[in-house]
């Protein structure tokens, strides 16, 4: 099953923006980089005030990097991003809404043949640094 149409991060502008301005955090087969958006502000016609909307408005955004440095098969690079993606889906209801987050694959993941539960553990792990969750943002 796939992360939802909502969660998923896909415009080429989206993922520059994660790469220029995001925050890094390394792992031994991931690195994580993340963005939290800015707050939205809308203006209230009838009373020209700016009312801040809501963040909960704007879901967190997941992107996945699998290089062809990793793998030059397509199938084990395909493996690897729906173990990735199912791990997004399984820390999403604990993560703050708002967030822009890209995670790149090293190759060594490969080399020590992860699987999903090595992937989840990291990628928690980051997300846990980088303040993303348990409470932070």
């Amino acid at each position: 099953m796939a992360l939802r149409k909502a969660n998923r991060l896909q415009s080429r502008h989206d993922f520059r923006a994660v790469f220029r301005e995001g925050i890094r955090r390394s792992g031994s087969h991931i690195t994580l980089r993340a963005l939290q958006r800015k707050a939205q502000y809308s203006v209230n016609p009838a009373s020209q005030d700016l009312q801040q909307s809501e963040l909960a408005e704007v879901p967190t955004r997941f992107g996945i990097s699998v290089s062809t440095k990793v793998s030059k098969r397509a199938v084990i690079r395909n493996r690897i991003k729906r173990q990735i993606r199912a791990a997004c889906r399984n820390l999403l209801p604990r993560i703050a809404p708002g967030w822009l987050l890209v995670v790149i694959v090293h190759p060594s993941a490969v080399q020590a043949q992860c699987d999903y539960d090595q992937f989840l553990q990291e990628l928690e792990q980051l997300l846990t640094e980088a303040e993303v969750i348990d409470g932070h943002s």
